[in-house]
């Protein structure tokens, strides 16, 4: 159990520490996609 409360610390402090990485990621995904769906119209 401790192993575990251990690993979602980790996991939670690799996301606090990258979540604007995470959102320009997930921003550029977006704008592709809309690019893609634009540029079949």
């Amino acid at each position: 159990m401790q192993t575990l409360a251990q690993g979602y610390r980790g996991v939670s402090v690799l996301l606090t520490l990258n979540w604007d990485r995470i959102i320009y990621t997930g921003a550029l995904v977006g704008a592709l996609y809309a690019g893609a769906y634009v540029g079949m119209m």
